[in-house]
């Protein structure tokens, strides 16, 4: 296995002021492969971007992909809460929205989260979404997450066979639930996508701040605690890999593009640990 074999990409989250056409021209300036785009604001604080069909910024966004070469690998992100209504506006609705914007961007997976304490009826909904994103080629992804209803790989692997769609592994929130390597094993088989980031062994006292470190300020692969060369070599070469480290305070002080610059040269050289890890495995097996 190669460093050069996995795709790599930039998920909104790490620059999340910045709309989606540019966040297309600073992955290709740092030398990324896709992006992650938010095609729905996750918080109130944060800004939206439209990208649904027929909108400017979507026509802004695919000129750019093609003059890059940048492509949209996933889109987010839903926190599927069990009340079928949202703002207002039923749930369903949401997320068929956002597979009309994920369709038109190209991407493969939406991301979802659960924050329903009903594991039967999220199961039920989770299964809906999974058979209306069959007309649009997008296929939900379910990401557990440390304080959320599901937050671990066995829970999430288990609700999305069920269900037929996906896995998303974070290394944060994989970290965070205490998730062995032997999870992700058992998982590989479901995981289209591996999100990175890194951060210290010990975790925050409570559930605001695990909010906090999620949202604003992870740590740069390879300048924490956590075993990324293991996680990465968890799954098959092919399995893209999205940078999701967002940090508030880094981002004002480099800003964007130098982020993401930063971001890139972090990833390859976890990217290439990963891959000296397997080689020597490889070796003393021999």
């Amino acid at each position: 296995m190669t460093a050069q074999a996995r795709r790599l990409g930039l998920a909104q989250l790490c620059l999340v002021g910045t709309a989606p056409p540019d966040l297309v021209t600073i992955a290709a300036e740092a030398r990324f492969d896709f992006i992650g785009a938010r095609v729905r604001p996750v918080t109130a604080m944060e800004r939206p971007y439209n990208l649904q069909p027929g909108s400017p910024m979507l026509q802004e966004t695919l000129v750019r992909m093609e003059d890059t070469g940048i492509t949209v690998e996933d889109i987010e992100f839903l926190l599927l809460d069990g009340t079928g209504l949202q703002n207002g506006k039923d749930q369903r609705n949401a997320w068929l929205q956002m597979m009309e914007a994920g369709q038109a961007l190209g991407a493969s997976t939406l991301t979802v989260a659960c924050s329903d304490p009903d594991m039967d009826r999220f199961g039920d909904h989770l299964a809906q979404m999974t058979q209306d994103g069959k007309a649009y080629g997008i296929m939900p992804a379910l990401e557990p997450i440390a304080y959320q209803a599901v937050r671990s790989i066995p829970q999430a692997a288990l609700l999305a066979r069920r269900a037929g769609c996906k896995v998303v592994v974070d290394a944060l929130h994989f970290n965070r639930f205490g998730g062995t390597l032997a999870e992700l094993g058992a998982a590989a088989d479901v995981v289209p996508l591996v999100q990175l980031c890194d951060g210290p062994a010990n975790a925050p006292a409570n559930r605001d701040g695990l909010v906090a470190e999620s949202r604003s300020e992870r740590g740069v692969p390879g300048e924490g605690d956590f075993d990324l060369a293991a996680l990465i070599s968890a799954f098959p070469e092919g399995t893209p890999i999205s940078v999701e480290t967002p940090s508030d305070s880094r981002v004002a002080a480099m800003g964007e593009l130098a982020w993401a610059r930063h971001l890139k040269a972090a990833a390859d050289s976890t990217l290439n640990s990963a891959v000296q890890d397997t080689t020597t495995l490889s070796w003393s097996e021999n």
